[in-house]
């Protein structure tokens, strides 16, 4: 009798190539997408058309596309177990995003937070591609019939929307998408901004408010010094009074493996200056060898061209399977070639 080989399950995850990824990116996402490459069939995708809702200039966004697979690879995660490439490279996306919109209401897109926000920040360009956005989100995770998305709280009503569209595609053509669940990590803490505690982390925020994945180690130490705390001078996790010292101590917990408990007791009474000097140390730790790779890797151009070739050839065999349901149950006549 034939063993029963399981299926792995699939995970997807896009980040944006504007701006430089976070301390916060690394401990929340990119060291646990590495524990993730032998139990899951794993994807990452640099989601450069998502970055086009903002004004790019064209030469800086293709760095900053290479510079985003080079920190992936430098961070450790293989190409050859997870299928790393560009969005723009696989035009699927674009296609699924079109249905999908048939399938999505203004009503829902009116309610996304997100768009209420980025049109804060870019009122002189509030266009259509910022409002309809997440159906292009639904698209990319509903493409690879992910199994589960890595979020943080503030896409959780993103993966609903993909959630709601999946469904209500499901009800009128019957069983074509895996309806996905979010997928939160074992491993992790939620990294906040340097000057304002109360917020995320943001790589679209102020220089000063985050610590970069490339950032030298004068910088963090420099950045780690004029973090926010507070006037209380003593170490102990309190993250509703007292945000500030409780972010570096998450921070320092996660890096180090220290409790909160360890933390407060080796640093009691010896102020914040020791405090902030150890985060900083732990920081740069954690940074230097990532560091050194991308360096290394960011040299090889051949190689980033190969593992950038692959992933678009391994991502695309995936996505035309999809798509050939996708259009046979909406009645798009096939063209044979």
């Amino acid at each position: 009798m034939e063993a029963n080989i399981q299926q792995k399950k699939r995970i997807f995850s896009g980040i944006q190539p504007t701006g430089q990824l976070t301390l916060g990116n690394y401990i929340g996402a990119l060291r646990n997408f590495k524990l993730l490459e032998d139990e899951y069939d794993c994807l990452y995708s640099i989601v450069d058309m998502h970055a086009l809702t903002v004004r790019q200039n064209p030469a800086e966004l293709r760095k900053a596309c290479l510079r985003t697979m080079a920190i992936f690879l430098a961070s450790g995660l293989d190409p050859q177990k997870n299928i790393i490439y560009f969005q723009s490279h696989v035009h699927e996306h674009a296609e699924l995003n079109w249905y999908l919109s048939c399938f999505t209401y203004m009503g829902e897109l009116q309610r996304m937070t997100q768009f209420k926000d980025k049109s804060a920040k870019h009122a002189d360009n509030i266009n259509a591609g910022l409002f309809t956005y997440p159906v292009l989100m639904a698209a990319d995770i509903l493409l690879y019939m992910s199994d589960m998305v890595p979020i943080g709280a503030d896409q959780k009503q993103h993966l609903e929307l993909a959630r709601n569209i999946a469904q209500r595609f499901n009800g009128v053509y019957g069983d074509v998408f895996v309806v996905p669940e979010g997928y939160f990590p074992k491993v992790g803490a939620r990294v906040m901004s340097l000057q304002d505690p109360t917020r995320k982390m943001s790589k679209s925020d102020p220089e000063e408010t985050y610590i970069a994945i490339l950032d030298k180690p004068d910088v963090i130490r420099r950045k780690m010094r004029r973090a926010k705390t507070d006037s209380e001078n003593c170490v102990e996790f309190d993250p509703e009074n007292r945000p500030g010292v409780s972010n570096l101590m998450s921070i320092l917990s996660a890096l180090s493996g220290m409790s909160m408990e360890e933390i407060s007791e080796t640093y009691s009474g010896k102020g914040y200056g020791p405090f902030k000097d150890a985060v900083a140390d732990s920081v740069i730790s954690a940074l230097e060898p990532i560091q050194n790779e991308y360096e290394r890797i960011s040299a090889d151009k051949a190689y980033l061209e190969s593992v950038m070739q692959d992933g678009a050839d391994r991502a695309s065999r995936i996505a035309h399977k999809t798509m050939l349901k996708v259009r046979k149950k909406l009645g798009i006549a096939p063209l044979k070639l």
